[in-house]
This record gives structure tokens, C-alpha cells and sequence, in this order.
């Protein structure tokens, strides 16, 4: 494996409320918009060929189901915060996510595909809300259902030092845009450094880092 770390981009932050220079969407104050390198390199790497299939785990939006259909490709939304919701909720997540039985269930209701089944997967931040041992589980099921030579975007908090991180609904707004609605506050299971990170997607081909001035890491994985 070999590690491809772009230079650092001026994105905008994660805390709408706080960080200058970030827009509101002119259809919901509630919406905001931030440019993305990781978003912008997913697609160019994933390329233009017609049919390519998309997992995205932040559910079913307009705004990116348009985005994506109208490159000709086919999409699969999940929501995949809302499935931990659902299947590890309320109480302690991270407790619950160590019951066996129920992180089978997880696993077959949000991963239960066939092999090689997609080109590409839009993982968001959704990473770092899973136990260990849950975590493990996730990747081994996205590496047997994401086609070999296929791409994986993963977003990543760089504040080590954050108790609650914030949860977003991403909205593809365009080749380079995300539009991010805040949903929820809450504690990570575990923050990665570059090496965590690394060490987490030890069996893919390449990682291409994008470093952000608002404490995120951009992550495009190389299956």
C-alpha cells in the first residue's frame, strides 16, 4: 500500500455557527455549504463510465440522487446513522454494539450485498460512531461488496481532543460541494490520526489524504 497525502485546503468548518465565511443554502438556513477536495477527487478517480453503482450512507437526498443519476450512475442510499439508531439505541451504543446477535442484524440489514456489488461508497464520518470490533466487521463486509480498484470516501474528525463531534446529513451540492445539515452531537467511539487511519485501511491498494483548515480529514480509499 502506498499513501498519497495531498496538501492542506482551505475548506470550511464544521460548526456553521462559528467559522467565517461559511454559506447558508438559500433554501434552508439550516443547510450549509462547504467546498470539498475529498468529494471533487471521488468522482474523478471513480470516472465517467455509464452504470458505475454508488452506495451513499447518508440517506436518500434530491440533491445527490440528482447529482449522481444525472452522471449515469446507479445509487443506493441508506441512512446509516439512523440505522445505528435504530439497531443500538437508545443507552449506550458502544455497549450495545459489543451484543453479538445484534451487530449481525446491523450487518445484514446495512451491509447484506452481493460480492463486487459497487464501484464506489460514500462513507461520510460514519466510521468513527463504531466499537472496534463492530468497525472491523463494517470494512470486511465493504471490501467484499466494493469491487477491486473501486473508491471509498471517509471523513474524519482531526481534533483528538473532541469529547462530542458533530453528526452531519450530507447533500451533494455539486462536483466540489457538500451541503451539511447538523443532526446530532455525540462522542465518537475513537478518533484517527493519519497512522490510525492508515492502519484501519491496511488492506487497500492506496489512501489520498485531504487535510482541511476545519479540523477534517478527507480520506479517498483505494479498494
Amino acid at each position: 500500500m502506498f499513501r498519497d497525502r495531498a496538501k492542506s485546503v482551505p475548506c470550511h468548518g464544521p460548526d456553521p455557527q462559528t467559522v467565517p465565511g461559511l454559506k447558508a443554502d438559500p433554501v434552508q438556513a439550516d443547510v450549509y455549504a462547504r467546498h470539498s477536495h475529498g468529494l471533487e477527487e471521488f468522482f474523478r478517480a471513480l470516472g465517467s463510465e455509464p452504470g458505475l453503482r454508488v452506495l451513499d450512507w447518508a440517506g436518500a437526498s434530491q440533491a445527490s440522487i440528482s447529482f449522481i443519476t444525472e452522471r449515469g450512475f446507479r445509487l443506493y442510499s441508506e441512512d446509516f446513522y439512523q440505522l445505528l439508531e435504530t439497531h443500538f439505541g437508545p443507552g449506550d451504543w458502544y455497549a450495545a454494539q459489543q451484543d453479538q446477535a445484534r451487530a449481525a442484524r446491523f450487518l445484514e440489514q446495512t451491509l447484506g450485498f452481493p460480492p463486487a456489488g459497487f464501484d464506489g461508497a460514500l462513507l461520510w464520518d460514519m466510521l468513527e460512531y463504531l466499537a472496534p470490533p463492530l468497525l472491523e466487521a463494517v470494512l470486511t463486509r465493504l471490501y467484499q461488496i466494493i469491487k477491486r480498484g473501486g473508491y471509498m470516501l471517509a471523513i474524519f474528525h482531526a481534533d483528538e481532543r473532541v469529547e462530542r463531534a458533530p453528526v452531519y446529513r450530507y447533500r451533494i451540492g455539486g462536483p466540489d460541494t457538500l451541503w451539511l445539515s447538523l443532526r446530532d452531537m455525540r462522542r465518537p467511539a475513537q478518533l484517527f490520526n493519519n497512522r490510525a487511519i492508515e492502519k484501519l485501511f491496511r488492506e487497500a491498494q492506496s489512501l489520498k489524504f485531504f487535510l482541511t483548515r476545519d479540523h477534517l480529514r478527507e480520506v479517498i480509499v483505494r479498494r
